[in-house]
């Protein structure tokens, strides 16, 4: 049976050797490399090029998100876990960001981290249960984020958004008005506003910002 061959990166060397036997109970998953630092990691990995890294992120000379940022930059298919003590947001995303394929804390129970080898292993992505309601949290306020900066950006009122997905659709005022149970006259108000707050001049105009930003 082929084994998962996994790197250790620790700056603790007492830890690495308890991470190691705890690993290592596992029949299907070895260590084949061990680094104090993230210099080490960097040239280690190089050399023995593992199936897994678990990094731990607070080390001397460079830390572990710095190391993993080398690492990705060298090989792009490289599978890092980080295996970190912090419990917080920032770290989880920053290490997403820079390639990460896991996030595991420290203080996890065994079975979580060998869940965590083998998951990412097989080509997914593993986040420790007790953090993805960051993740949840950091999409909800990015969604808000987004939503209040698209309706920043074209500052149109709810009906100014639904007169001009009519304009794409290539509707006249007259149809609008129907469609939308309002006067021809308030849809002609609507229209002027709707020219000047996207500084355009003309309906094909309107029609074309309508399109590119996915309103029609």
């Amino acid at each position: 049976m082929n084994c998962i061959r996994v790197m250790l990166v620790e700056d603790h060397s007492m830890v690495r050797q308890g991470l190691k036997q705890l690993i290592e109970l596992e029949d299907d998953i070895k260590v084949v490399s061990e680094a104090a630092d993230g210099n080490q990691a960097v040239g280690y990995y190089e050399v023995e090029k593992p199936d897994i890294v678990l990094m731990d992120i607070n080390m001397p000379q460079i830390n572990g998100l710095q190391a993993l940022e080398t690492i990705k930059q060298k090989d792009s298919n490289a599978k890092v876990i980080i295996l970190t003590i912090h419990q917080d947001r920032d770290y989880l995303l920053q290490s997403l960001q820079l390639g990460a394929k896991g996030y595991v804390l420290k203080d996890a129970d065994g079975f979580v981290l060998v869940e965590a080898i083998r998951k990412v292993f097989q080509g997914e992505t593993y986040i420790q249960p007790t953090m993805t309601q960051e993740l949840v949290f950091e999409l909800k306020k990015q969604t808000d984020r987004n939503t209040a900066a698209s309706k920043h950006l074209n500052g149109l009122s709810e009906r100014e958004t639904e007169v001009l997905c009519l304009i794409a659709k290539g509707l006249l005022n007259k149809e609008i008005a129907k469609a939308l149970y309002i006067s021809e006259k308030t849809v002609k108000n609507h229209v002027s506003n709707i020219f000047r707050k996207l500084k355009v001049s003309d309906r094909t105009q309107a029609a074309i910002y309508a399109l590119k930003n996915n309103l029609a």
